[in-house]
Order: structure tokens, then sequence, then C-alpha cells
């Protein structure tokens, strides 16, 4: 009877599985993300020599198209299949919040096969952000590559960051195919653009190579310039091993997965490999290429770029730029980069401080995948526990938040955006970055020589229209040694590039919005690092009934004090709830109160029971009251709820 009912089980199982067109392969033991379990047909890697091989990136102002080129590349090749319905989008951008806001936040790599003149080559492809604050992450995928596209928008033509990745790529000797893109709208104009390019790259016309990535119009030459201009790697399978580790992304069950360039030797499945940088050895449990998910190989030889997973437990381990040989052989360590670099500095706290613990560990698994956060504990008297978290910028910052409320449902509070300043004492130096270590320079007993500020080289390139305005900007950013030059003289909408140099901390605020909102949205922006610099800078404390609130303290300059001090103050009378006894609302800068408004006290009107009689028995009963009032207040404490913390801290403004 049993054997009868598991007959009728497994037919009508079966039956399901064929209307659902599920493959057998879903009852298999190997897990279903993983890529031997696809079936491709992946040819030996010994079959690449590096004549054969191409390692090139796509680098490009933010929204000119590199992740729907790539996304071309890899259909024309073969590595993804055509839909027959619409277009593939965003192939490489597999975070939720790439999808939702168009933007490539982390390098993704793939390689293509593609047959060129009866012999197919390997093509390494590394699809790069284009926004200001991930730059670290083109600089590692550039040190993987012998060439880079340039993609430039025949619309919206050169801007600030294709400057900044076209020299970045130049620095590093890698050969440049310029391509222009979107050819196919109306507002485009090729011929203009290229002009541009000319004269702000030095390109010949000629060698831009003119494309629709969108339709898929003129792609095809792009792959046969990528492989008859770029260089093939200089590599020799004879040499000791080594190879360049570039990026590193974390999985669960099997580690840190490190991607690596082979420079030299050939990386086989089971060698004992060591690090130069931690000396610590492994044994290599799985490599393969990206194709473009995981397909693992026997091997990897010179020239190639793939993944390597050797039971690395913490990615603390996989140093970017780091040298791997193998274990017994020695190898001059390559020259690596300068580690990133943080700029801005928040509090995050969750909004229930019961919540904390949860907190912590979802931000510590998501730095395992995203390197460049710094995460320190720290404490508020107003918030309880929480991280100091030190970020590339405040999109990175904005970024970060949202893979914390997408990825692991956490409902937090960040405090407004700081950067790091450099306090010089007379016997020492100090880096600070949370305002509430920040000396009260007013203090005799304090014994501060000077402070200074970080500060950055900025360039935008804006129409010539709105150059007053982008001007007028900088000026009240407390913008210094302002330049311009024309891009494109001589045309009907000529365009400006203005250098200036700004305060970081006047950037992380509101200087991008108010950059877009004056320029109509033409204006492009791009920064970078230019150290520290000397400045008039004070920090500025928010009391509460004369008590004050260390989650609100702010560093100002001088001559901004008054105007930022009766703005908080206005938001803070708005935002806090009225209390049985008035409460002052200050703002403080050392000793002196800068900003004063007062939150009125929630009063019972004790006369209404009173009818008749003489005033006086009215006003002692007022006087009563008034004096409750004034005792109250002196024992009175005000909690400033995390409601209200986040209604003011959640206006970036």
């Amino acid at each position: 009877m049993q054997s009868i009912w598991q007959n009728a089980c497994l037919r009508a199982l079966e039956r399901s599985l064929s209307r659902r067109a599920v493959s057998p392969r879903w009852f298999s033991t190997t897990q279903p993300w993983s890529a031997s379990a696809q079936k491709l047909d992946v040819p030996s890697m010994e079959d690449f020599p590096c004549d054969l091989i191409r390692n090139f990136s796509i680098i490009a102002h933010i929204d000119h198209g590199k992740s729907t080129l790539a996304d071309r590349l890899l259909e024309l090749t073969g590595t993804i299949k055509s839909k027959t319905s619409g277009k593939n989008e965003q192939v490489l951008d597999k975070l939720k919040v790439e999808r939702e806001r168009g933007i490539t936040v982390k390098a993704q790599t793939a390689s293509m096969l593609h047959e060129f003149q009866g012999r197919e080559h390997l093509l390494n492809l590394i699809d790069t952000p284009g926004h200001v604050d991930f730059a670290w992450e083109v600089s590692r995928s550039l040190a993987a590559c012998q060439g880079a596209l340039l993609l430039v928008d025949a619309s919206q033509g050169v801007q600030a960051q294709s400057i900044s990745v076209f020299h970045s790529a130049r620095e590093r000797g890698l050969k440049i195919i310029p391509v222009l893109n979107k050819i196919d709208l109306p507002a485009s104009h090729p011929e203009r653009i290229a002009a541009q390019m000319e004269a702000t790259f030095g390109i010949d016309p000629s060698e831009i190579l003119q494309i629709s990535a969108k339709t898929g119009k003129g792609v095809e030459a792009v792959l046969k310039a990528i492989i008859e201009r770029i260089p093939p790697p200089n590599a020799s399978a004879e040499d000791p091993l080594k190879a360049f580790l570039f990026d590193s992304l974390y999985d669960k069950y099997r580690g840190v997965i490190s991607l690596i360039s082979v420079q030299g030797g050939v990386l086989r499945k089971g060698d004992k490999i060591a690090s130069c940088f931690t000396r610590k050895k492994y044994e290599v449990t799985e490599l393969g290429i990206m194709y473009p998910e995981e397909v693992p190989t026997k091997s990897l030889y010179p020239g190639q770029v793939g993944y390597i997973a050797c039971n690395m437990k913490q990615s603390s381990e996989a140093h970017i730029g780091d040298t791997i040989h193998r274990v017994g052989e020695v190898v001059e360590p390559m020259a690596g980069f300068q580690p990133a670099k943080a700029m801005v500095f928040a509090g995050v706290y969750p909004i229930d401080s019961s919540d904390f613990p949860k907190l912590e560990e979802s931000i510590n698994r998501l730095t395992l995948t995203d390197r460049s956060v710094t995460v320190q504990r720290e404490t508020s008297s107003a918030l309880g526990q929480g991280c100091r978290l030190g970020f590339l910028g405040t999109l990175h910052m904005d970024v970060f938040r949202q893979r914390l409320e997408d990825e692991h449902d956490a409902n937090v509070i960040i405090t407004a955006p700081t950067v790091p300043y450099k306090i010089i004492y007379k016997d020492k130096e100090v880096i600070i970055s949370n305002p509430t270590d920040f000396p009260d320079v007013s203090d005799i007993g304090v014994r501060v020589k000077s402070i200074h500020e970080p500060v950055v080289n900025a360039s935008i390139i804006v129409p010539e229209e709105y150059f007053g305005d982008m001007m007028e900007l900088c000026y009240s950013h407390r913008g210094d040694e302002l330049e311009h030059r024309y891009l494109d003289s001589g045309t009907t909408s000529a365009r400006i590039i203005l250098t200036c140099v700004l305060p970081l901390s006047e950037i992380v605020t509101d200087f991008f919005d108010q950059l877009k909102s004056r320029s109509s949205g033409f204006a492009s922006f791009d920064y970078e690092d230019a150290g520290y610099r000397q400045s008039d800078l004070a920090k500025m404390t928010f009391l509460l009934n004369g008590k004050a609130v260390d989650a609100l303290a702010l560093i100002v300059h001088r001559s901004a004090q008054e105007t930022v001090g009766r703005q908080w103050v206005k938001k803070l009378h708005k935002v806090i709830p009225r209390q049985l006894f008035e409460v002052p609302i200050q703002a403080a800068v050392g000793k002196k109160v800068i900003a004063r408004e007062t939150l009125k006290a929630m009063r019972a009107d004790v006369t209404a029971g009173l009818y008749g009689g003489h005033y006086e028995r009215k006003m002692k009963h007022l006087e009563n009251q008034k004096e409750g009032k004034r005792r109250m207040k002196k024992m009175g404490t005000v909690d400033l709820p995390q409601e209200a913390f986040f209604d003011i801290l959640s206006n970036k403004k």
C-alpha cells in the first residue's frame, strides 16, 4: 500500500515539474548558484596565451552608458543570451541599490570569448563606477588592465569625471580607446563633442568610435578596436608565479573570494600560495573566471584575470594591491596603490537602542563586501550606543545607509556628516573626526597652536551662461584660487571649466544640490584631495535647558557661526515637544551664546474655577503656578526623543 502511495506522489511531482519546466538539476546536491551546475562550455584556459588575451576597463563620467555598453558586449560575444523581448539591462550591476538608482557602485569583472580573424580571443572586461566618490574602485580596476574604453556621452560632452579618469588611465600607461556613445539621441552632436575631446585630451578625431550602446549600433567596431589597439599582457608561463590582487568579495560558505590578475607563472587548483603583505599561507581550493558568474577552471595562465578561493576567513587578509606568490618562491612585490582614505565621517545609531547588537552585526557583514568603510564604536548620551563610520563621500554614505535598510532591514539615525580635522598642539598633532572630541579653543588651559581642515581641488564644467552663478556658489562656500578656461570656445554653446580650492566640509553639506539647481542640472563636478589648510574653526554646541546635547555638536567656520546657529536653533524649536516648564534652546560657541529660541511651557488655566472677587485672588494662583514652574525648571531635564533626532538629522539641509 505504501509503495502505491509513493508512486502516486512521484507521478504527481513529475507532472508538476513538467508544467513548471523545472530542470532536473533542481534536485541536485550542487548549489543552484554554482557555475558548475550551469554546464557552460568553456574551453581550457591553456588555449589562451598572452597574445590572445585583452584586459580592458570602461571608464566614464556617471550616466554616460558604461553598464549599457557592457551589456551589449556580453550579448555580442555570446556570454549572455540576447532577450527576444527588450534588452538585457545592468547585468553586471548586481546590488539592489545599483538597479534602483541606475548607477554603478562596485566594479565588476566579466570574461568574454570572441572570435576574430579565425582565432578565439579572451577578453576580460571590468565595468567601473562613474561617480567621484568611487574613484578608488576605478584605480583598482585600471591596475589590472592594459587598455581602457573612454566613454563620452555625445549629448553631454566631456564632463568633470571624464577628465579625471582619463588622467588616471594615462598615468598608468594604458592604451585609451575613445568612444562616443548615445549618437542615436536627437540632442547628440558627435562632431562638436569629437572636437571637444581633441581639444581636451589631444585625441585624433579619426580614432574616435561613434556608437549607440542602447541600440547596439557600432558596438562590433568596439570589439574589433579592443583586439587591434589594446596590447596583450606581457607575461610568461616560465616565470615564478606572481598574481596581483585587485579586488575581493565575501561568500558566507567559502570565505573571502579574491579577484586576481596573473602577471607571471601558472596558478593551479591545490597550489600552496602566500601573501607578500601578510606573509600568510593558503591552499587554493577553487579558481576560475567570471563568465559573467563564477565558472571554475583547472588553472589560470599568465595575463588572465580570474578569482580564487583559498579558505581565507577575514576580508582584512585580502589586502588590495597585494602580490600572491607560490610558497617557497621569492618574487619582487608589485607596486600597489594608496589604500582608501575616508573623507566623510558620520555616526550611525539604531532608532531603538536595544537593536544595537543587530545593527553592529549588519554593519560588519556589509563591510565584508565594502572594504573602504572604516568602523569604530562610539557612545552618545542622547542616542546610546552606535558606530562611527568613515566613507569616501556623501553618496557613498547614502548608498551604505540604503544597503543597511534594504539588505538587513535596519532602521537607523545618521548624524550630520563631518570631515577629519587636524589639531596641532604645542607638543603633538591629533586627527579628530568626531565633533564631541573637538577642543574648546577659547579655554586657556587647552594649548592648541592651530587648527587645520581638509581641502580639495575642485573642477566644475558648466555652460557659459551659468558661469556667474558657479563663481558665486564657490565664493559663498569659501572657495579660493579660482581659475577658468574655455573647453570649446567659438561654438554657440561654449563650456567653461572652473577650478578652485574648496574646504571639504563645505562640499559634504548642500554644495552638490546647489550646484545642480543653480546650473539647471548642466554642471558636472569632480574633486581630489589637496591636503590640509589652516582655518579659523570652532565647535558649536546646543544646550537644552542649559545642558549640552553631544550628538548635535557641529564644527563651523567663524564666519558662518551666527547663520548656522540660528538655523539649527529654529529647527530644534520645531521638533522638540513642549514641556511643563519653559525650555531655552541655545547655540553656543565656547562660552558665548550666539542664538536662542524659547520653547514655551504647557500651562494649565489655574484661574478657570475662579469667578468674581478681587483680582488678587487670581494673581495669587498665578504666582503659585509660576513658582512651581520655576522649581520644576531647576530640577527637570529635557530628553530629546529619537523621533526628534530622526526629523532633524534626516533633513540634509
